[in-house]
């Protein structure tokens, strides 16, 4: 089966009242993680690269590594780029085998997002790669992408049916209270659940995209601590409120930080129990299994995919 794109995927997910995942990768260790989770689980997976990633890994290695996977599974696969923030590098991306793109303009005016998104949605369709695109902007840091709490802003669903209409984008990440990174939250986390029910009047079966929904597993953040580290007010989207959102509108739910803390959280631990190792293929051994393990937790129990591929 070759890399696919999610139009498919998508159908499914908003008839059946689930959301599928959407990871971003780095490296072979969390791609491995992530795939042998949805083999066990039969789940449909969208791996994602981001720009940070790009710079990181080479995109090259991580194309080939993301097409290893499809072939070794045989599960339904998109290569994804997130957070493209120019024309230039979703073309390169387009021509360089991915499958499904985003174009990240929310930073731009309306009229402005609009102009550059519509440029992107043409080029992608013409090499048959769909495209997503934002509408509102998240607060928090991942990659290249920062934006500070007072920047922030909530998607206004008046504008919903005018930017998809004028721009024929396929999906559309919106804002209604996540947050990139790590450190969201000084209070209790609140979705605005209001705000997506009125995107979905909007849109009615449109594919809606949630950024930032990682919910900092405690059991992470504590081994981190417990065993060197430090994440003082680390906090996340809780998952009932994720699994309530893959029940609606929502179709792509991504995770990132929750990864991260996972790989390091093992790394942390192995060393600390073995500060003799140096044998990267022993500690990375750790720090697969538990990526795996919080991506199973995530299929079953927060986007409800398991069993859909």
């Amino acid at each position: 089966m070759p890399l696919v794109t999610s139009t498919e995927m998508f159908k499914k997910a908003y008839e059946g009242g689930y959301a599928i995942g959407a990871f971003n990768v780095n490296n072979m260790e969390t791609i491995q993680g992530i795939v042998s989770a949805a083999k066990e689980e039969n789940a449909p997976l969208i791996l994602q690269v981001s720009s940070g990633a790009r710079k990181y890994a080479n995109p090259i290695y991580l194309r080939h590594l993301i097409e290893a996977a499809v072939e070794d599974t045989g599960l339904p696969i998109v290569m994804h780029l997130d957070h493209g923030d120019t024309f230039e590098l979703c073309k390169d991306c387009i021509e360089n085998g991915f499958t499904s793109v985003m174009i990240d303009a929310s930073s731009h005016p309306f009229e402005e997002n609009i102009k550059i998104t519509k440029k992107v949605v043409e080029y992608a369709h013409d090499h048959g790669v769909v495209v997503e695109a934002e509408l509102g902007k998240l607060a928090g840091i991942e990659d290249d992408v920062k934006v500070k709490d007072a920047d922030a802003a909530y998607t206004d669903p008046d504008q919903v049916e005018e930017f998809v209409g004028r721009t024929g984008v396929d999906s559309l990440a919106i804002a209604i209270g996540t947050s990139h990174g790590a450190y969201k939250f000084k209070g209790e986390a609140k979705l605005r659940f209001d705000i997506l029910e009125k995107v979905a009047e909007k849109l009615p079966g449109f594919p809606i995209v949630l950024h930032g929904a990682s919910s900092v597993i405690p059991e992470y953040a504590q081994m981190i601590e417990q065993y060197g580290g430090s994440m003082p007010g680390a906090k996340g989207v809780p998952e009932d409120l994720l699994r309530k959102a893959a029940s609606m509108a929502v179709c792509k739910i991504n995770i990132d930080s929750d990864l991260r803390m996972a790989f390091t959280a093992a790394v942390r631990k192995h060393f600390s129990e073995n500060p003799t190792h140096f044998d990267p293929r022993q500690y990375l051994t750790d720090a697969r299994a538990l990526i795996k393990e919080c991506v199973k937790h995530k299929l079953v129990n927060v986007l409800g995919c398991n069993g859909k591929a």
